[in-house]
């Protein structure tokens, strides 16, 4: 088991006290004990098919845990669980893009709903996307990397103290990658960011790490 920090002078975000998930008969982990705390890097590894995406989308709230409960914080004062999707981002190669939609619309779509970092304008964002040659172009016409970059765009330009991001150089090529890291570097160091990856290229040398391989159900099969 991972030890959790303490420490006085570090602000927790998101507490989990024997957090467990299953489906069915099957626990997909179990008795996860963790204080999670600002402005750190957490990479949720494993292999395929362990785990990690549902573990990530329990800590952000769209599932429930099926033992065990979650408390998040900001500044040391707790958020209700139905409060947090106003704290957070998300990119994951699942999430669906409005096809139907411009790279323009779907921009002032989004930004209506959520407000840009550092009241970043729809150019500047264009820009820090490097897609301003396609911003009026349909989604649905977009590569699967451009369609990537622009997931990763959304969560790194909303304003969010929490940023969650599952396998995210899934369909970018080098130089896309090498964007993507540009961009998680440049993250204010307020943001608690995390990564469910099973590629150590994907996150960075200083993340803290947990394998949800170390939270299996005893007697479970691992993948």
């Amino acid at each position: 088991m991972l030890p959790n920090e303490k420490n006085s002078a570090l602000n927790p975000v998101i507490t989990v006290s024997g957090l467990s998930k299953r489906f069915n008969r099957e626990w997909i982990f179990r008795d996860l004990n963790y204080t999670f705390q600002r402005a750190r890097v957490y990479a949720l590894i494993g292999p395929n098919g362990s785990g990690k995406s549902t573990l990530l989308q329990v800590l952000w709230g769209q599932l429930p845990p099926s033992k065990g409960e979650l408390k998040y914080h900001q500044k040391n004062i707790e958020i209700p669980i139905d409060e947090i999707f106003k704290h957070l981002t998300v990119a994951t190669p699942y999430l669906d893009l409005i096809e139907e939609f411009t790279l323009s619309e779907h921009l002032r779509f989004h930004f209506k709903l959520k407000a840009s970092r550092n009241q970043m304008s729809e150019k500047e964002i264009l820009d820090r996307l490097e897609l301003t040659h396609a911003k009026d172009k349909h989604i649905a016409n977009f590569s699967s990397g451009m369609k990537q970059r622009v997931k990763l765009g959304l969560a790194f330009f909303t304003q969010a103290d929490l940023i969650f991001l599952d396998e995210p150089t899934t369909n970018l090529d080098l130089d896309a990658t090498a964007w993507y890291h540009a961009q998680l570097s440049q993250l204010p160091s307020g943001c608690t960011v995390f990564i469910a990856s099973n590629q150590v290229s994907e996150y960075p040398s200083d993340a803290h790490t947990i394998n949800i391989l170390d939270y299996k159900y005893p007697g479970s099969t691992r993948p």
